[in-house]
């Protein structure tokens, strides 16, 4: 499986879609928005000159699916325009121009984004891939991405791996920023240094025994399962920091952590009596979230046939 070809979210606006359950992801994106707003600040201080480009160049290096992204990208818009607006005591009161770059993933629907626009756009795309290390198949059997159970070769291929990874792509970025440019970056980590901390993945943990289960029900190869590996690796902050201070296309302004529940978008009221209501709800809405993100690989990996079936027992 080539993971490049496969790496993209569950396009429509169906049950299963990622724009029907991104939920978290936007929840995340909020928690981020102080940040954003100290950065645009920041650009358009005095003392970074007053940032007056003519045109702005905004990109999106996420999944650029649903509506997560229209919502981060005329946060941004809305942010510069009230910025722009308080510079009282200059004569450049104008707005800039805008352009946007969205990731330009494989199959990515962008047919159902734009028609939350109004006006014709053009299509920018930005491209970019994710590895697995080599050599997983044979040393990471029966999980699919970095466990408890898995070797020390594997957590040592997997943070190689990583460092590799975000290097290139932290030059790529450096290549294409002007002076007084900035990246506000939120992805997941894990909380400490120990690599085999499963605080971030539990959910993988648990989709990596359902499929071990069907298995051992003959549902799903054994040797299926075994090649099967995420191109996932969670870094703690010091490895982070260490990445973009050996690398060097960038300063580090700001490092900061937090955490969001799985179901930190679920706003029904709880029933206080009913708590196993409470707990399906929550799970339903769990492996909606991880299907949306994850059954375009799962499927091009072990069929689409067992989709259905993984996520009913997940």
């Amino acid at each position: 499986m080539v993971v490049k070809n496969v790496m993209n979210m569950n396009p429509g606006d169906g049950a299963t879609s990622y724009a029907s359950n991104s939920g978290l992801q936007k929840a995340v994106i909020s928690e981020a928005l102080p940040l954003v707003d100290e950065t645009l600040k920041a650009m358009f201080s005095a003392e970074n000159g007053g940032f007056h480009a003519k045109c702005l160049k905004l990109v999106d290096l996420g999944c650029s699916s649903g509506p997560n992204t229209l919502f981060i990208i005329s946060y941004i818009l809305n942010a510069i325009e009230d910025l722009c607006s308080k510079r009282i005591h200059s004569t450049d009161h104008h707005l800039p121009q805008f352009e946007v770059f969205l990731n330009d993933l494989p199959d990515n629907d962008f047919n159902n984004l734009f028609k939350l626009l109004l006006n014709s756009n053009v299509v920018n795309v930005f491209t970019g891939s994710l590895r697995v290390p080599e050599g997983m198949e044979s040393s990471n059997k029966e999980n699919i991405c970095i466990a408890r159970t898995s070797p020390p070769e594997v957590f040592e291929a997997y943070a190689e791996q990583y460092q590799r990874d975000f290097s290139t792509f932290l030059s790529l970025r450096g290549e294409e920023m002007i002076a007084g440019g900035r990246m506000v970056l939120t992805f997941r980590g894990r909380s400490v240094e120990d690599p085999s901390c499963t605080d971030d993945s539990a959910h993988l943990t648990l989709l990596s025994q359902t499929l071990l289960d069907m298995v051992a029900e003959e549902v799903v190869k054994k040797e299926d399962l075994y090649s099967f590996n995420i191109p996932l690796y969670p870094p703690c902050e010091q490895e982070v920091k260490t990445v973009i201070e050996s690398e060097g296309s960038f300063h580090l302004n700001k490092l900061q952590g937090f955490r969001v529940r799985w179901d930190a978008h679920d706003n029904v009221v709880d029933d206080e009596h009913n708590p196993i209501l409470k707990k399906h709800r929550s799970g339903k809405l769990v492996a909606d979230c991880v299907r949306a993100f994850m059954e375009p690989m799962l499927a091009a990996h072990f069929g689409s046939s067992i989709c259905d079936e993984l996520f009913r027992r997940k």
